[in-house]
């Protein structure tokens, strides 16, 4: 039987979230960047990303953020509006130094590993403050989520995503927050979590890997342990851990498990297994997108798990940053896995 969890009411908005859009530019396969040669872009974002798989899965949603009105920025938007994502609520940069931040990406191939150099400081969404945005959408969503990406990127951003997760909050919307730890961002765990806690009491799903509730949260025992403990000391409806086995660069195994405080009960299921690694970028922002999906569109922890883990190793299957698989495509990977179909080609 599949469990009501939140009894949402009907909304505006499936999702909403908020942080920083960065553009992608990568070499070729098989090129590297101190080498001449043209370079792919591609638009992402943690939140944005999110927001991207939902609305291709056919959620409503929307999306927060600062972008610069040059071209770029026209980009951007012309980027979410395709996507299917709410765009009114994007606040404009027309300050003389506005800008979108950037990220450069260089494939891996054994032994070289895949390599990421940012430029995304003094980027529009960094000067974002939250007086900026239109009230009328903290009550307008059944979820709001973001990341410890935008928690982390400067002072003002972290301000802002406080601001946001309190005004949300009142507005009666559920807080999701995925931890996504980055040492370029925070320096070391320690000074991620000490942010990281102030929050916790308003997060009611939270995404987080094993590696971080052990180091960043000091947990131990099993994960059956950490998980139903660490959820209940800080009041989390649901705690929501991916795990990947990596076999080799190019093939990986995918599963995750769900915690769920409110029935006491873990969900889980066999692992997709060796998934063939195109990209492995945006595939755990992929998780939470399939993840948010079922639960706002089912309320059912179960559909979260299945739609998360199947959209999630989809995601690797596939060139950028984002996910663009319709639901039909989704439900039959969900339908062959759970069957074990082996048929060699869809016709």
């Amino acid at each position: 039987m599949e469990e009501i969890m939140f009894n949402f009411s009907e909304k505006k908005f499936d999702v909403i979230s908020c942080g920083e859009i960065i553009m992608r530019l990568s070499p070729a396969i098989g090129k590297i960047l101190i080498q001449d040669g043209p370079l792919d872009r591609n638009l992402g974002g943690a939140e944005l990303n999110v927001v991207t798989g939902i609305s291709t899965l056919g959620g409503k949603t929307s999306f927060l953020s600062k972008i610069p009105d040059h071209d770029l920025g026209m980009y951007a938007k012309r980027c979410i509006d395709l996507s299917g994502i709410n765009s009114e609520y994007l606040v404009y940069d027309s300050s003389k130094n506005k800008r979108l931040a950037l990220y450069y990406y260089e494939y891996g191939a054994s032994p070289r590993k895949p390599s990421v150099v940012y430029d995304r400081n003094d980027s529009s969404f960094q000067f974002l403050h939250s007086n900026e945005i239109n009230s009328e959408v903290y009550s307008s969503t059944k979820v709001f989520h973001t990341s410890g990406i935008s928690l982390g990127l400067c002072e003002n951003s972290k301000t802002l995503v406080k601001d946001l997760i309190k005004n949300f909050k009142k507005g009666g919307a559920l807080i999701s927050f995925d931890v996504n730890f980055r040492r370029n961002l925070w320096g070391d765990e320690e000074n991620a979590r000490k942010e990281i806690v102030t929050i916790l009491p308003e997060i009611d799903i939270l995404f987080a890997s094993e590696e971080t509730l052990r180091k960043m949260f000091k947990q131990t025992g099993t994960m059956e342990e950490i998980m139903k403990n660490f959820a209940k000391d800080n009041n989390i409806s649901l705690l929501i851990s991916t795990q990947r086995t990596v076999n080799s660069p190019k093939s990986h195994n995918f599963t995750s498990i769900i915690y769920s405080a409110i029935e006491d009960k873990f969900y889980s299921e066999k692992s997709y297994d060796n998934i063939e690694i195109v990209d492995r970028i945006g595939s755990g922002d992929a998780y939470v997108a399939g993840a948010l999906y079922g639960l706002t569109t089912f309320d059912c922890p179960l559909k979260a798990l299945k739609y998360g883990n199947a959209l999630g190793s989809l995601k690797n299957t596939l060139l950028g940053d984002v996910v663009a698989f319709s639901k039909n495509t989704v439900d039959s990977i969900i339908k062959d896995h759970e069957e074990g179909s082996s048929s060699e080609m869809n016709r």
